[in-house]
């Protein structure tokens, strides 16, 4: 699933082509949407702002309307110059946005919705979000407000994937967040400090920013136990283990030797 970093570089991509720009034309390729009509209620309206959040992306447009999206699984945004290929089938594409001379795409994004943006304040869940990692004003008391209010008996690698408590981190920062903080992602909220918790989600910020600004496929984020499972630690050696935590039973990567 996309985390936190790849909807700001998403964002990051998209402003200049759409930010203060009325597009020059909107289209709705899913078959789900084709009665919709949003190209229709859009037309003439100036895109206000690009606003990522956490795992979620906000396009707002003149006129109190937005468009919500959340990637989930599959979902992927993509800018491209007009006329380029795209580098998924056409028959994928969601949403499509021209203007500037670009098309904004938005391909197998299973969350799409038009809504207006009073909505967006008083959506049950979006409201339910934990604060944005990424975003400038990041605030950790807000974060360990919502960690203490969650259960003490929960692994902190399972807590730090549910978005009502911090927003943007998936299995990759989780894992990597911890690794960097040496906590064990096993461990029960109850047996770890506010100290602890707050340097897992420090030492994933500045990781996520850095792979946000990166260019697409650049590479070099640089990961020490995601996805490593029987290799080596790089810092003590140990072979790092892997098996599903939580509910969903998502996969975690961790080194039994250092991170405790």
């Amino acid at each position: 699933m996309p985390e936190g970093d790849t909807i700001l570089r998403a964002a990051n991509r998209i402003r200049p082509i759409l930010e203060g720009a009325v597009p020059d034309e909107i289209r709705m390729p899913q078959r789900r949407h084709a009665a919709d009509r949003w190209p229709q209620r859009l037309a003439g309206r100036r895109v206000r702002s690009v606003d990522p959040y956490g795992k979620h992306l906000f396009l707002r447009f003149e006129g109190d309307l937005t468009l919500h999206s959340h990637l989930r699984m599959t979902g992927a945004w993509a800018v491209y110059p007009d006329g380029a290929r795209w580098r998924r089938a056409p028959r994928r594409a969601w949403l499509v946005l021209r203007a500037r001379g670009s098309e904004v795409v938005e391909f197998d994004g299973p969350v799409l919705e038009l809504m207006t943006e009073s909505r967006t304040r008083f959506d049950q869940q979006l409201r339910a979000l934990g604060p944005d990692l990424l975003a400038d004003d990041f605030d950790p008391a807000r974060f360990l407000r919502r960690l203490r209010a969650d259960d003490p008996t929960r692994g902190i690698g399972d807590a730090l994937l549910d978005q009502r408590i911090v927003a943007g981190i998936g299995n990759i920062w989780k894992a990597e967040g911890c690794w960097g903080a040496q906590i064990d992602p096993w461990r029960p909220l109850r047996d770890v400090t506010d100290a602890e918790a707050v340097a897992i989600v420090e030492n994933a910020r500045p990781r996520m920013l850095a792979a946000a600004a990166a260019p697409r496929g650049a590479g070099g984020d640089d990961r020490h136990v995601y996805r490593r499972g029987g290799m080596p630690c790089p810092r003590c050696g140990t072979v790092i283990a892997s098996r599903g935590q939580g509910d969903d039973n998502r996969t975690t990567w961790w080194c039994p030797g250092c991170q405790r």
